[in-house]
């Protein structure tokens, strides 16, 4: 069965239970199967949207027309990972297995909208979408989620296996450079193309496979966490609003879908 507080809505599918905190940025606080938690415990962590955008933008400026507008420098000298984390989310929708939440864009970000996030639990999947939409003006946005993944699992610590078409130059100030690498052997904190969609594969030997997939062409990895690794799938690089613009319009808003699909070994 669901159920829903101010403070959380629990979603079930067989043994598989899932927990999202709309007022600590609409997160998924916690993801058990089979009674064992895949994400990382903890306010700051679980597996949060990143919106309007997703990683840092440069020095927090971005530029939309002729005006340039600053974010608050959550990471200095950077802003980073959008505002939505750190919005109280409505539940428009809480049914056993599925829900949606919506929060209004306001301040600090510069242009009125909306953003949806969908949540749909299956025994073998959860399918999350994002949807932003203008209220008037367009705007460039992003949007993606950041899973905290447990390293280890019932003992068995975690591997990555993914195959990028390249993988994005990370200069000193932790941004892409606009130079594309082959990519580089990990440690990672690092942003990959991958032009057929995001297709990476997390195995805890004896334990769990899950495959992280998203028609989204963009993933950042990091793994540079003793507790937890994350595979970000997003609709643009590091400071995308900059270098890679995509403008949400009356007609046009953004949408994204990614889909974590396990199998128990």
């Amino acid at each position: 069965m669901t159920s829903s507080s101010e403070e959380h809505v629990r979603l079930a599918a067989g043994d598989v239970e899932l927990t999202v905190t709309p007022a600590n940025g609409c997160r998924i606080s916690s993801l058990r199967v089979g009674g064992a938690e895949l994400l990382r415990q903890g306010e700051r962590y679980g597996c949060f949207p990143m919106v309007p955008w997703c990683g840092r933008i440069e020095n927090g400026r971005f530029l939309n027309g002729a005006t340039w507008h600053r974010m608050p420098l959550n990471s200095p000298p950077h802003a980073i990972h959008g505002t939505g984390r750190d919005t109280a989310w409505r539940t428009a929708v809480a049914d056993k297995a599925e829900a949606v939440f919506t929060y209004d864009l306001a301040e600090p970000w510069p242009y009125p909208g909306k953003v949806t996030q969908t949540v749909q639990l299956a025994e073998d999947s959860l399918t999350l979408q994002l949807g932003v939409e203008t209220y008037g003006d367009s705007f460039p946005a992003q949007a993606g989620w950041h899973p905290w993944f447990n390293r280890t699992l019932g003992g068995a610590d975690v591997t990555l296996d993914f195959t990028a078409a390249w993988q994005e130059e990370r200069g000193e100030d932790h941004l892409p450079t606009g130079r594309r690498i082959p990519p580089m052997p990990g440690p990672w904190d690092d942003c990959f193309g991958m032009p057929d969609g995001v297709d990476v594969t997390l195995t805890w030997p004896e334990r769990l496979e899950l495959k992280v997939a998203s028609r989204a062409e963009w993933v950042v990895v990091y793994d540079e966490q003793e507790a937890a690794v994350c595979v970000e799938p997003q609709s643009g690089p590091p400071n995308g609003l900059n270098t890679a613009p995509r403008l949400v319009t009356p007609i046009d808003p953004l949408e994204i879908a990614a889909t974590f699909t396990w199998r128990r070994l």
